[in-house]
């Protein structure tokens, strides 16, 4: 049957079925624009000699704050997301604010402890933002994973935040260990080795998981997916020891907001009392997070310092607060049963417009 398949066929089953187009599925969501950056930050590590101190804080509002605020947004703007997560809606930021409030007075004790659990958690939410995205794909494309097969893209998925687990400053082993025991040159040799190991496989077992599924069903796992995977590794496996981790975090909130924009528009252009275009409410989804994540990471911190508060400890624990917030919300309004409208956007074949 597959020598049946035209070439033209199979080139369309390689690039996989876009959720807007090639270009724009590739280079935002795919992370292919990052790939250009980073071969950028590369040749200047100090960012391309246009990410300075003057610049990132705009870079970072655009991208990384409003992905961070697209969570909340989505959740809020989701069909039936009151009825059906009626504690997530309602009760999570109450007790998100609650927690983070006690945080802050006993900053000097609970403080660390928030922190590292912010910064371990954070590699693993960008693994499976790369596995979700990846099998997203799949399924979009025709390509149905077995049981194994997703089981092995997983696992594939997750060797970038083992590797920032073992590696990681302040996080991860780092944080779990006590410092007797890191300080062992049998360990620091065994954090090295691990790592090294990481990277090698992060590259070669996508290939080999590529190969497998082609071989056994006769339909390739597509690029796109594979490019998911290959730019998570390399944000952070390339571009942290170049002191230009900033970028990485940029380029996951795009990758983010894209995705979830999509999702956003499928679901207000199936509403019978839409009247808008996809203009305005991208435009309206869009200010929504920016203004959201502007209050999150401005307004919020500047709350607790008017109330007496210190400045390092309020800007420190909201933004883990936030982060760890936006790891459970995302937990819950990308689950892909098939009655959820998520679903539904990745079955259909339909692209939204662009």
């Amino acid at each position: 049957m597959s020598q049946q398949v035209s070439q033209p066929a199979r080139l369309e089953r390689l690039i996989g079925r876009p959720f807007v187009h090639p270009l724009f599925d590739y280079l935002l969501i795919g992370g292919g624009l990052s790939l250009l950056v980073t071969i950028i930050v590369v040749m200047h590590p100090r960012g391309g000699n246009f990410l300075d101190a003057t610049t990132l804080p705009y870079f970072i509002l655009l991208s990384n704050s409003a992905h961070f605020a697209a969570s909340t947004v989505r959740l809020y703007t989701k069909p039936d997301a009151f009825q059906s997560r009626p504690f997530v809606t309602m009760g999570l930021p109450l007790v998100t604010l609650l927690v983070l409030t006690v945080c802050i007075f006993q900053a000097g004790r609970l403080g660390p402890f928030v922190q590292s659990l912010y910064l371990t958690w954070s590699p693993y939410h960008y693994a499976a933002q790369a596995y979700g995205l990846a099998v997203m794909y799949c399924y979009r494309s025709g390509c149905r994973l077995g049981p194994r097969q997703k089981i092995g893209l997983w696992w594939i998925a997750m060797l970038p935040f083992f590797y920032a687990f073992a590696t990681g400053s302040g996080s991860g082993l780092d944080w779990l260990l006590p410092q007797p025991i890191l300080s062992l040159p049998l360990t620091d040799s065994f954090r090295r080795n691990v790592s090294d190991l990481l990277v090698v496989l992060a590259f070669a077992t996508p290939l080999v998981l590529f190969y497998k599924v082609w071989r056994s069903s006769g339909r390739p796992i597509p690029m796109i997916s594979l490019l998911v995977l290959f730019s998570n590794g390399i944000w952070w496996f390339v571009l942290p020891p170049l002191g230009a981790f900033a970028w990485a975090t940029i380029f996951h909130g795009v990758q983010y907001l894209a995705i979830v924009l999509i999702f956003h528009l499928k679901d207000q252009r199936s509403r019978a009392d839409n009247t808008h275009g996809w203009l305005y409410q991208t435009a309206w989804f869009y200010g929504m997070c920016l203004l959201l994540g502007y209050s999150l990471f401005n307004v919020l911190p500047r709350a607790y310092m008017l109330a007496g508060f210190g400045r390092v400890e309020s800007v420190l624990l909201v933004v883990a607060a936030v982060n760890i917030h936006h790891f459970i919300v995302d937990g819950y309004i990308w689950r892909l049963k098939k009655t959820d409208s998520n679903r539904r956007v990745v079955d259909s074949g339909a692209p939204v417009p662009a």
